[in-house]
């Protein structure tokens, strides 16, 4: 028989929640279950899903709603890019009954993927099926594509599912090729005024965030910008390009997120200047 020890360390390699059926399928046996709740060790969140006393409290919460994690949640628990939100979002069935839903954000529904009744946490499909029907496209599609840079979902993987709603112009429209979520919106934003965009094109030796026609560059400061050397490396290379005949324009985060109308103006005008053309000789 396995020891409490054992079925401490295992619930801990599991995010410290866990539903009685992996327990037993792992090999703790009741009578072990029943020992870690006697030494206050553990402890019922809801019926048949044990939780240590040091775990993450919105495991927790999750288990006793008897949901799951998805959405803009569990995209920020992988490390992913998100928008701004409040509440938890958790996926429920379509047969649930009610729920405390006070900073909830509740999904109804199954995602593409089927989901062992066990699981606390929604899989990358699924994550990404409920972010599709939640938020803006604009930031839906900076989800996936975080998603898909930081290897969490391959594209051969998105382009097989059978999405359905929105997730399907969005597997229509992710690409590998935004560097950061901040790309991915502002190529939205210039799909409204009808411009392509080419993304990490190399000129002089380094890519560029975006290229629009022959000459018109943008380049996108995020969050983290770099400062000192890494700053003066950036306008080193906008110098060079300007020298070399292109416009360069630079937009940081807070006017690609706060103020989409000015981006769009500033964009305008160039092309109306032609600074995307190469100039006649």
């Amino acid at each position: 028989m396995k020891s409490q020890a054992e079925l401490l360390a295992w619930m801990r390699r599991h995010g410290g929640v866990a539903h009685t059926t992996a327990l037993r399928s792992a090999g703790f046996t009741t009578h072990g279950i029943r020992r870690s709740i006697e030494s206050g060790l553990a402890h019922w969140v809801r019926r048949s899903w044990l939780a240590l006393a040091d775990s993450d409290p919105l495991l927790q919460r999750v288990a006793a709603l008897g949901a799951r994690v998805t959405c803009l949640t569990a995209a920020r628990r992988a490390g992913l890019w998100t928008p701004d939100h409040d509440g938890i979002h958790v996926s429920v069935p379509p047969s649930a009954g009610r729920f405390d839903t006070v900073g909830v954000r509740l999904h109804w529904g199954v995602g593409p993927m089927p989901v062992p009744a066990a699981e606390l946490c929604e899989p990358t499909v699924n994550i990404l099926a409920h972010v599709a029907g939640c938020v803006t496209m604009a930031d839906a599609l900076c989800v996936w594509e975080s998603a898909i840079r930081k290897g969490l979902v391959a594209p051969g993987v998105i382009e097989g599912v059978n999405w359905r709603g929105a997730a399907r112009r969005l597997a229509a429209e992710a690409s590998t090729l935004s560097d950061s979520g901040l790309e991915t919106r502002f190529v939205v934003l210039m799909r409204r005024l009808g411009v392509e965009v080419r993304q990490q094109v190399w000129i002089d030796g380094r890519p560029v965030d975006a290229l629009i026609g022959e000459r018109l560059v943008v380049q996108l400061d995020g969050f983290a910008h770099h400062q000192g050397a890494d700053r003066r490396r950036d306008l080193r290379a906008d110098a060079r390009l300007v020298l070399l005949g292109y416009t360069v324009l630079r937009f940081d985060f807070v006017q690609i997120l706060f103020h989409p109308e000015e981006v769009i103006a500033t964009i305008a005008t160039a092309l109306a200047q032609q600074r995307h053309c190469v100039p006649s000789r």
